[in-house]
């Protein structure tokens, strides 16, 4: 991986594979602007073409995973043109695509609170574990807005129905609710049970072969909604096909006969 400095991320890898980026603004609980949403747009985009890499975590540093939009970010905003405003958005909008679209694993570590654009990033993660206690909100109509740009990934994780409630409403909810509606996978007692459960996740992730991993998230963006028809069957036979005379399928069905360790699990 290049060697890469940021103002306001963290970026540690490991040699096995494991990428943690951290949000690092703790002083403004972690907050958008700019400035963060290029630098993650950056790692983001490099992490997605290391191949070496099979896992990243996201986290924040301080006392909130992340409050969302920064208010003098927003003050500077509401001075702009429309067009101004849009492109603003789209590099939000760019930022999160590139997050949900990474072929590794990822998985949100969440904290404190994850407000609005904060949520929106645990919505892009394949897997988020929140400790007890963090506090979500989408709070945009409060302020006459609508959270448009997080929206199809909101959507995607918890489905219309729970996102128009809490999007007109803009009710907080904690992280046993989050859980409930599906906003993360894992809720944590205490940071011990947070730790407990990545080394959790990263063990399922790193026994499992990395192709075939970025291959099974592309495949579940590809059937959702779709038809149960005679062409999805065959495409969907089509794919496991393709796997199964891929190199990984071949390593993975003879190691499982062999009684052996497959060669991407250390």
């Amino acid at each position: 991986m290049r060697d890469a400095v940021y103002d306001l991320i963290r970026l540690e890898a490991t040699e096995e594979g494991l990428a943690v980026v951290s949000l690092n603004r703790p002083d403004v609980h972690n907050a958008f602007n700019a400035e963060l949403i290029a630098e993650l747009t950056d790692v983001f985009t490099m992490i997605s073409e290391q191949p070496s890499i099979r896992m990243m975590i996201l986290r924040g540093e301080g006392a909130s995973f992340s409050a969302g939009a920064d208010l003098n970010w927003m003050k500077i905003a509401a001075t702009h043109t429309r067009e101004d405003n849009e492109k603003d958005a789209m590099r939000l909008a760019e930022m999160l695509r590139r997050l949900y679209e990474m072929p590794q694993m990822t998985l949100a570590l969440v904290h404190g609170a994850a407000m609005g654009g904060g949520a929106g990033l645990v919505a892009a993660c394949d897997v988020a574990i929140a400790k007890a206690g963090t506090q979500f909100r989408f709070s945009e109509v409060r302020l006459g807005l609508t959270p448009a740009t997080i929206s199809p990934f909101v959507v995607q994780a918890i489905g219309p129905r729970w996102a128009k409630a809490l999007f007109v409403t803009a009710e907080g909810f904690d992280a046993a609710y989050a859980e409930k509606i599906g906003l993360v996978h894992y809720v944590a007692d205490d940071d011990v049970k947070m730790g407990e459960l990545q080394e959790h996740i990263a063990r399922l992730v790193f026994s499992a072969a990395p192709g075939a991993v970025a291959d099974a998230k592309q495949l579940v963006d590809d059937v959702t909604g779709m038809e149960i028809d005679n062409s999805l069957m065959h495409t969907t036979a089509k794919r496991i096909a393709a796997r199964r005379v891929s190199e990984e399928g071949k390593e993975g069905i003879a190691a499982f006969l062999e009684k052996r360790t497959p060669s991407w699990k250390a």
